[in-house]
């Protein structure tokens, strides 16, 4: 045991090293993750703006239609004995148009919902891990410590979490 003592002065800075080493890569990984899942924010907000925007092209599209098909109507409502056929089909048209505006509307606060929920839980279960793991790192030192031996190999499944670090 004598010989531990001994090597304290070797082992305390080479074990400094490797805990800074090892913070800088959890910090890079971390920083990393982020980026990714801020990318892939950024292309769902992409896609949705890219769809209310042809949603609403949509509308004003449809709501030229339907005011050119009124005036077309009132100009012709003394003239033609089909008037009210045509009215009826531009109320269904505008009460379509409507309709695809709301559901447009709707799945687009969906999204962003969703969107808000998957980046909570992503902070959640980013907080939860490094918890997780830092515990795990902590009871293998007391089990090495206690029992004046290594500690056992963790799982496969968490190995690679525990070896560099799981951000």
């Amino acid at each position: 045991m004598d010989w531990l003592n001994s090597a304290a002065p070797v082992f305390a800075p080479a074990f400094g090293a490797l805990g800074v080493i090892t913070g800088a890569f959890f910090s890079y990984r971390q920083v990393k993750r982020r980026g990714e899942t801020d990318e892939r924010v950024e292309t769902v907000k992409a896609k949705l703006t890219a769809e209310a925007t042809e949603g609403q092209t949509y509308v004003e599209a449809m709501k030229t239609v339907t005011a050119g098909f009124s005036s077309l109507l009132d100009q012709q409502r003394g003239m033609l004995d089909q008037q009210s056929v045509l009215l009826d089909q531009e109320r269904t048209m505008h009460a379509q148009t409507v309709d695809r505006v709301t559901m447009l509307e709707a799945g687009h606060l969906e999204l962003t919902r969703e969107v808000r929920e998957l980046q909570e839980e992503q902070r959640k279960d980013r907080r939860w891990k490094a918890a997780a793991l830092e515990y795990i790192r902590d009871l293998r030192g007391l089990v090495a410590r206690s029992l004046a031996r290594p500690a056992p190999e963790p799982p496969e499944e968490i190995a690679a979490d525990l070896d560099d670090g799981g951000r």
